[in-house]
């Protein structure tokens, strides 16, 4: 073993949202067990309330790169579904840097064939095409729903709840096997979209923090 910060996962969520990482953090806080690395969940205090559009997008690249650059850690995740600025972040280290969408979408083929995305907003769309081109999985996404909700109405542990559990039987009815909660936000509501879709549900916080554990340990 290291020394303690490189024994260490860092998380960050890059909006400003204090609710949704607190949420991303409550998700992640069974995966703490002795002997394993610990994980550090932070937000980016100048990021925006959500990354919505494009430039939200691009907007936390540069703020993300300087967190990277400045906490020692021995993996990284970018707590969006969105995967901003993964490009740049793994430029910024020499450390594995996991996004969230991208490990979700590797979870859920390891689980079923075809698989669904619950949206965050519409405009989410077009970054999520991106990632499923740039994995070569079209063809196994059988479509997106998306809420178009507030941040704050999302990470809210009953506002949502219905139209999100409506959404993932929607999914399922559709042919997925498997769904994807398309938000960092949606963290808190895994167990009861599940229940609702009667079929798995990944959470992509857990999904990413699973595959940079495999990673910091594999090192070891």
């Amino acid at each position: 073993m290291g020394t303690p910060d490189r024994d260490r996962i860092l998380v960050v969520n890059p909006n400003s949202s204090a609710s949704c990482t607190a949420g991303i953090a409550a998700s992640l806080a069974r995966f703490a067990a002795p002997g394993m690395p610990r994980i550090d969940v932070v937000s980016l205090p100048s990021g925006p309330p959500a990354i919505v559009t494009w430039r939200d997008w691009y907007a936390v690249a540069e703020p993300l790169c300087r967190v990277i650059e400045r906490e020692v850690a021995a993996a990284y995740v970018i707590a969006c579904v969105s995967d901003p600025g993964i490009e740049a972040a793994r430029i910024a280290t020499d450390k594995p840097v996991f996004g969230c969408l991208r490990s979700a979408i590797a979870a859920a083929m390891a689980r079923a064939e075809r698989f669904g995305i619950i949206g965050f907003t519409d405009k989410s769309r077009p970054r999520h095409r991106r990632a499923l081109q740039a994995m070569g999985v079209e063809a196994r996404h059988t479509g997106t729903v998306s809420l178009n909700l507030d941040m704050e109405v999302l990470t809210d542990p009953v506002a949502p709840r219905a139209r999100l559990c409506a959404a993932a039987r929607e999914l399922a009815d559709g042919g997925a096997e498997v769904v994807i909660l398309g938000c960092a936000g949606m963290a808190g509501h895994r167990a009861a979209a599940e229940d609702a879709a009667g079929v798995p549900v990944i959470e992509p916080c857990q999904a990413a923090a699973s595959q940079a554990l495999l990673a910091v340990l594999a090192a070891q």
